[in-house]
């Protein structure tokens, strides 16, 4: 999969699974994404920054492989420019939980949002899993409206945010 985004010069990412040798670039995307969205995550920049490398490389070689958890990236070569993870539910077994979706700022809008949790959905039908299910903090409407042209419904569940207790997140699905 690749996405075009017209600029001075066309640019390309490619959509794939990460792979070990990606985890530099994963972990420079990490903080990324951290530092630009700082509530979309369960941990904080500074923590993840404290992170030695070897942590990075050992998470990224654990989703790079199997049906348990898998990181999907936009790579257009030289640095990542978006992510989207996939997880199992551990009480429904056909359902995929779709977790730290990030396009970098400059790629927002080109489509790319669309390619990586296409890439999460393709990965979830192989491994049996027939349904989709994100959570978006309640007042990110930009979110809230992409996940929408997504396909992805509104589920009326809402939930406290995982560490900000003053928050709330809301569910929504589709099929995978």
């Amino acid at each position: 999969m690749t996405t075009e985004l017209g600029s001075p010069a066309l640019r390309l990412a490619e959509i794939r699974r990460v792979r070990p040798e990606d985890a530099a670039r994963m972990r420079a995307l990490r903080l990324e994404m951290l530092a630009d969205a700082p509530l979309a995550f369960l941990e904080t920049l500074a923590d993840a920054a404290a992170r030695p490398h070897n942590e990075f490389a050992a998470r990224v070689a654990y989703t790079s492989a199997g049906s348990t958890n898998a990181q999907f990236i936009a790579d257009p070569g030289g640095r990542l420019v978006g992510h989207a993870g996939g997880t199992t539910a551990p009480n429904e077994p056909g359902l995929t939980v779709i977790y730290a979706v990030y396009v970098t700022p400059t790629w927002r809008g080109s489509g790319l949002v669309g390619e990586l949790i296409d890439g999460v959905a393709a990965w979830s039908r192989a491994c049996g899993r027939s349904e989709l299910l994100l959570e978006v903090v309640v007042g990110n409407d930009s979110a809230y409206r992409a996940y929408q042209r997504l396909g992805f419904e509104d589920t009326g569940v809402r939930v406290p945010h995982p560490t900000i207790p003053a928050l709330n997140e809301l569910q929504m699905r589709r099929t995978a």
